[in-house]
């Protein structure tokens, strides 16, 4: 297994039924966990990448209607 982490910076902070939907993401195979980093408005996605593509973490997000600004590279971080 190939663990990684990718990052969104968020547009706002998320509202309950979006937490809800995060939740949600336990039914995906491979995602792991996220992190929600509420003084920098960060959410944090691990995953295994050795089964899905980051394309499969982001329509996640969208699927959840999470209101993702832009992806933060690694060193960003």
């Amino acid at each position: 297994m190939t663990y990684m982490t990718v990052t969104y910076e968020l547009q706002h902070a998320l509202k309950p039924e979006q937490f809800r939907a995060l939740g949600q993401f336990a039914n995906t195979y491979g995602l792991q966990r996220f992190r929600l980093d509420e003084e920098k408005n960060l959410l944090h996605f691990d995953y295994d990448a050795s089964r899905l593509k980051e394309v499969v973490v982001e329509d996640v997000l969208r699927r959840a209607r999470i209101p993702v600004l832009r992806r933060v590279p690694p060193s960003a971080n």
